[in-house]
């Protein structure tokens, strides 16, 4: 008891050093597509999660097997190959299967159906935000950064700058860039420049371009050094690599017609 406050101050400020150790760490990497072996890509409207096998493949192979497949198997899962869902009712009973067997993307997927009253649904923010909260909790960092931006802005519930920042760290420590991004805006936002371009090094290395270019424009700015931004370039152009195939690239380009 007579400890706490003697050394109040001190415990403080390690506990503060302790949780930057764990925030301004470099996150692992995307896992990978389980067709091609390539890193699945940072931006989630590049990859699609199959309700039927609960895995997540890049477009690029999806796209591919759509080209090659025969007539009959054009409309199966190109992995696990169950029919594709004749219907919203269909897509919503896979999804609520899986959400029924603690699957983060499936939960966060049918929150998504709530929020924007989707596949047949009714809106429904609160049952969305019930579903959000339950993915983060499994960790999930899409969940997270989602929760984070609804309560940023009070889209789907209260807002509240302490829980929108809360869920933004634990986004970006669970790799998402965008998250990560955000907060080094943040940062940057309240002055804190050296922390902002720490966490924008950071999103760079596992290719986020809008970090990359923040972070060019810090080394022109003085903030970023010779070693930091040479160090974050290649991280980023080795992480663009690995993400990177012919057949994503004529995917992004079908998507974009």
């Amino acid at each position: 008891i007579a400890h706490r406050p003697a050394h109040k101050k001190a415990c403080k400020k390690r506990l503060a050093e302790l949780f930057d150790e764990k925030l301004f760490k470099q996150p692992p990497p995307n896992e990978d597509c389980p067709i091609c072996y390539l890193r699945i890509p940072i931006d989630e409207d590049r990859s699609m999660y199959q309700s039927c096998c609960s895995k997540i493949l890049c477009c690029g192979c999806v796209c591919a097997n759509t080209v090659a497949a025969a007539d009959t198997e054009i409309f199966k899962c190109v992995l696990c190959r169950t029919e594709a869902p004749s219907s919203d009712e269909v897509i919503i009973e896979r999804m609520k299967k899986r959400v029924g067997a603690n699957d983060a993307q499936a939960i966060v997927n049918l929150g998504t159906c709530y929020r924007l009253g989707m596949m047949g649904l009714r809106q429904d923010h609160a049952k969305a935000l019930e579903l959000f909260q339950k993915s983060a909790k499994l960790g999930h960092n899409f969940a997270h950064h989602s929760l984070s931006l609804y309560y940023r802005k009070g889209v789907i519930g209260e807002k509240d700058t302490r829980k929108a920042t809360y869920h933004g760290q634990l986004a970006a420590m669970a790799g998402n860039v965008h998250a990560r991004y955000n907060l080094g805006f943040d940062e940057g936002k309240a002055g804190n420049m050296h922390r902002a371009y720490k966490h924008w090094m950071i999103s760079a290395n596992d290719g986020c371009d809008i970090s990359m270019k923040a972070v060019q424009e810090g080394y022109k700015s003085g903030f970023v050094t010779k070693d930091d931004h040479a160090k974050t370039t290649r991280a980023y152009g080795n992480s663009i690599d690995e993400m990177k195939s012919d057949d994503r690239d004529r995917a992004a380009a079908v998507f974009r017609t």
